[in-house]
């Protein structure tokens, strides 16, 4: 063996160094995860809150499936307009201002005929054309507007 310095006899094999853990993480790590859990939570609490709020639609809904006359709808869809504007407002609204109420609430399109079913047909006691009437009333149901509250005014 030489004792050489540039002496190909004293070359060895490289060490490596051992591989970097993925746990414990950095400190930082932690804020994130933490901040990400406060998300999770949160986003959880608002989804459960707007399902239970929109509990009454899926019930109205349900119930919309039973309905076998122009009368049936009629009633569900003023019980169903009750659960979120005020009972003096709704029960304000008979004959043709009913229809025009509940076109103004919602952005489903009412045509005339359904219109005219929800003045007269109901009545009349009829069962016929009954399920444009209910087409109408689901879309109602999933897609109507909850009514603005007033704005305080600032003194």
């Amino acid at each position: 063996m030489k004792n050489d310095a540039t002496s190909l006899d004293r070359m060895h094999d490289i060490v490596l160094p051992d591989a970097i853990p993925w746990w414990p993480p950095a400190p930082g790590w932690y804020v994130v995860l933490a901040a990400l859990g406060g998300l999770v939570l949160y986003l959880s609490y608002r989804g459960w809150r707007h399902w239970k709020a929109n509990r009454y639609r899926r019930l109205a809904l349900r119930e919309l499936e039973q309905a076998h006359s122009v009368l049936e709808v009629s009633e569900l869809l003023r019980r169903t307009a009750l659960m979120v504007v005020p009972r003096a407002e709704v029960a304000a609204q008979t004959g043709a201002a009913w229809p025009g109420w509940l076109a103004s609430h919602a952005p489903v399109a009412m045509d005339e005929q359904i219109s005219r079913q929800l003045t007269v047909g109901v009545y009349d006691g009829s069962t016929d054309e009954i399920e444009r009437l209910k087409q109408y009333a689901a879309g109602w149901i999933q897609q109507h507007r909850l009514p603005e509250l007033p704005q305080r005014e600032s003194r």
